[in-house]
């Protein structure tokens, strides 16, 4: 490999993805602009982003660190390090609604950019015969630190926040995100995760999100959804249907609890089956309002929610939401839509240079490259171009006479 001229940093070509024009605009919008005297909405926005590439866990780790580097940030668009109470202030004051904004615009920026952008992203826990749009539903408890967060108590000498998200599992991108407290029951959320939903799309969802009065709606507005069934669930059967292989039940039913069958007249399908759970056979009981589909296909739909366990193991796993910068609302909001972002933009350059390996480890790699100044995707080119896959041979083991075939 030739060695590179690139005198710009690996910071400042990720930063360079969002547009110029965007950040002043939505601060001047949301009125950041008019708490901004000598911290810079881009200086704050810019000092968020770099704290999730690196992972920082206090304001002292980011502001150090940008300050050590201030001569390669001032080339970001003339961004300032800011310090400890002014990233401080700046989260606990400006609108977290400005963060919120700028993640949805620059996910539909970077899809105009590349139409493709989000497929490909390697999970094969989807079913392809689904040609319907399908829409997946669950929230994940993202743990906060109880005695200094009064206003998202969850339960005793417990703080937390709660993501709810509706996820296309096709792209592996995020249709709809409320950040709320982790108090409120997930249920209450479902029509908002919902509302843009059209005509013969499929929603599927734990039983978390069971609530017989919005899925009637559903089916009202001709939407098909899978749901698991919870255990007292009251009802009789109207028929039984033949059953194969791991199927133990397909019946169509009819709900008979008095306030759910007040909210869901019609007629439900309920299927039971042995589904494989870490290597052990569990009993799972589905119900859905198409009559149609095999009840093979029903278990398929459900078992591909588990594309969005993925999704929220990968953003954890990758991203901090675990050590905040700040103890208000506005504050762990500001984090954690920041943090939404620097996933997008990790998704983005993953795509763009076709990297083959797996998301941690290309987190892990630009992390490490922030500061150096090479070409972003001859880097990440080059990473997978030394690591070549070996060959079949011989192997000799030490001590032994024999030879074994690999």
């Amino acid at each position: 490999m030739k060695k590179s001229k690139q005198t710009l940093t690996v910071f400042y070509q990720i930063c360079k993805l969002i547009p110029p024009h965007l950040v002043p605009k939505l601060a001047t919008k949301h009125g950041v602009d008019m708490k901004s005297r000598t911290n810079s909405p881009w200086s704050h926005v810019t000092s968020m982003i770099y704290m999730q590439f690196a992972r920082c866990v206090s304001l002292n780790d980011v502001c150090d660190s940008l300050k050590i580097h201030s001569g390669y940030l001032k080339t970001i668009r003339n961004a300032k390090p800011l310090s400890r109470s002014g990233l401080a202030y700046a989260n606990q004051v400006r609108d977290a609604s400005m963060a919120e904004e700028l993640f949805w615009t620059m996910m539909g920026y970077l899809q105009n950019l590349n139409p493709k952008f989000g497929y490909g992203h390697g999970y094969k826990g989807v079913p392809r015969r689904f040609k319907r749009t399908i829409n997946i539903l669950d929230s994940t408890t993202i743990k906060l630190v109880a005695n200094c967060i009064d206003w998202a108590a969850h339960r005793r000498q417990k703080a937390a926040a709660k993501m709810h998200m509706n996820l296309n599992p096709k792209t592996f991108m995020p249709r709809i995100i409320i950040i709320d407290k982790a108090a409120p029951h997930d249920a209450s959320k479902a029509r908002v995760l919902c509302a843009g939903m059209k005509r013969g799309e499929i929603m599927v969802a734990d039983k978390a999100y069971l609530d017989f009065k919005h899925f009637n709606e559903l089916t009202q507005k001709g939407i098909h959804w899978v749901c698991r069934s919870k255990v007292n669930m009251a009802y009789e059967v109207i028929e039984e249907r033949e059953c194969k292989g791991k199927i133990l039940n397909d019946q169509l039913i009819r709900l008979t609890g008095p306030k759910s069958a007040e909210h869901y007249q019609g007629e439900l399908r309920l299927v039971r089956a042995l589904i494989k759970v870490k290597g052990k056979e569990k009993e799972f009981t589905y119900i859905s309002n198409h009559m149609t589909w095999a009840a093979s296909s029903i278990c398929d739909l459900y078992e591909s929610r588990w594309t969005i366990e993925v999704f929220f193991k990968q953003i954890k796993q990758s991203l901090n939401l675990v050590d905040f910068l700040g103890n208000s609302e506005n504050a762990v909001r500001w984090q954690i839509w920041t943090a939404m972002l620097t996933y997008i933009l990790l998704r983005f350059i993953k795509q763009q240079s076709k990297w083959p390996g797996t998301f941690s480890r290309l987190c892990t790699y630009v992390r490490a490259a922030l500061w150096t100044r090479q070409d972003l995707y001859s880097l990440l080119e080059a990473c997978h171009a030394k690591r070549t896959k070996p060959t079949r041979k011989e192997v000799y083991l030490t001590g032994f006479d024999e030879i074994w075939q690999v």
